[in-house]
């Protein structure tokens, strides 16, 4: 490692799974990294997320037939979306946004940008995780995308959509469905089969080893509420109005919580708390599942976990500081009563429910790049459903930014200058 890499003390705001990475991979470079956080490491909307390695899922949120789903599904106080009265003004700014992405143009460029990042995400975490000696986390069984009641010709039609974008996946009836997941309800008739996706068995976990090991390379974490920032030529000042700490360079990598340290920046960051639930079944079923399962027309998914099961979904845009609304968390278990033939009970002693806060931009996009403004501070966030999966690939990005080499993708469609 450089002599000038070892000098140059870089802070990283976030500790979350995309900052967990970042810091691994700068430590690993040679800098002298801190991690910091207000909390633990990798308890925040990495703790308990579904555990997709979701590379096929390249098409932008902000797809137009949804425009026509969307009322009857925020009529539902419990179905897949839901959006706060409170809030909705906040909002409003980001639903036009989203709904300009909607236009080909615009959804045409954003997922090719997906397609780039996404296409190789998992083989970036191979390495990383036989390093961490974690690569048991990391399960390559594939998932299904399940419907119960959609018309063969669509789903025909969204198989050959994801075809068409390189994904690979396979379109299977009700018997080969059930060949593959035997515990799957009998209301199943036709799967989408994507094979080359993964999952993790235990997300949190994943995230703990990570640091264990970006500590055992020489980095340290730091318990620090970061709520200023200021910024020169040569350091970057953090403070939590008490104590001041001074840095060479900072990556902020804050999730949905960045929109307040960008705004001190003079960078505009349209992101949204998109709060996504989980319930976590302790009880081990006969007729385990082997990989994750998703809804198509219920909107959730369902990841074999090493506690048991894991139910997650749901969007609910009601900002960072509502109280969560665990009956959200209950409504999957009922939904998961149509997917799987057996499901163990909901119970008080071995039940968990979550809630998570989604960095969600309204293109889909995170923002990965060096602040235009400040050649000392770096952007890593606004991953939305993917930071899981991106956190890897995200973190070498990173790394190479920070050390001036050219990036293993083309990065410019993440820049914060298409908000600014």
């Amino acid at each position: 490692m450089s002599e000038v890499n070892n000098k140059k003390h870089i802070a990283v705001v976030g500790a979350g799974i995309i900052g967990i990475n970042c810091a691994v991979e700068l430590q690993a470079r040679g800098y002298q990294v801190t991690l910091i956080d207000k909390g633990a490491v990798g308890e925040g909307c990495s703790k308990a997320n579904a555990g997709h390695f979701a590379t096929e899922q390249i098409l932008p949120l902000a797809e137009p037939s949804i425009l026509l789903q969307l009322p009857k599904m925020l009529l539902n106080p419990l179905g897949p979306v839901a959006l706060s009265p409170k809030h909705f003004p906040k909002s409003f700014p980001w639903f036009i946004k989203f709904i300009a992405n909607m236009f080909q143009s615009k959804r045409s460029k954003n997922i090719q940008a997906l397609k780039n990042i996404n296409k190789h995400a998992i083989d970036y975490y191979k390495p990383l995780l036989k390093a961490a000696e974690a690569e048991h986390l990391l399960i390559e069984k594939g998932s299904l995308l399940v419907y119960e009641n959609t018309p063969l010709e669509k789903i025909k039609k969204q198989h050959q959509a994801y075809l068409k974008q390189g994904i690979k996946v396979k379109l299977l009836d009700k018997g080969q469905t059930l060949l593959l997941e035997p515990n799957l309800h009998r209301n199943i008739q036709y799967s989408l089969y994507f094979t080359e996706v993964a999952h993790t068995l235990n997300p949190l976990a994943l995230s703990q080893k990570l640091n264990e090991f970006g500590q055992a390379l020489g980095y340290t974490f730091k318990s620090f509420n970061v709520k200023t920032i200021n910024h020169s030529d040569s350091q970057v000042e953090l403070s939590d109005g008490e104590e001041c700490l001074t840095f060479d360079h900072v990556v902020i990598s804050t999730g949905a919580w960045s929109e307040t340290l960008l705004k001190q920046l003079n960078y505009k960051l349209p992101i949204e708390a998109e709060r996504g639930y989980s319930l976590d079944l302790s009880e081990q079923t006969k007729n385990q599942l082997n990989r994750p399962v998703a809804s198509a027309e219920r909107r959730f998914i369902i990841t074999p976990m090493s506690h048991g099961l894991r139910l997650a979904g749901t969007a609910e845009f009601a900002g960072l500081t509502q109280t969560a609304n665990m009956k959200r968390a209950a409504t999957l278990h009922k939904n998961a009563q149509f997917i799987l033939n057996e499901l163990p009970k909901l119970s008080e002693e071995k039940s968990h429910a979550w809630m998570g806060c989604r960095p969600s931009l309204p293109d889909s996009l995170p923002v990965i790049c060096s602040a235009p403004n400040h050649k000392n501070i770096t952007f890593a966030l606004g991953h939305q459903h993917l930071g899981l999966t991106l956190g890897a690939i995200s973190g070498k990005l990173i790394g190479q930014i920070i050390s001036n080499e050219k990036t293993a993708i083309d990065i410019s469609p993440f820049s914060i200058s298409r908000f600014n």
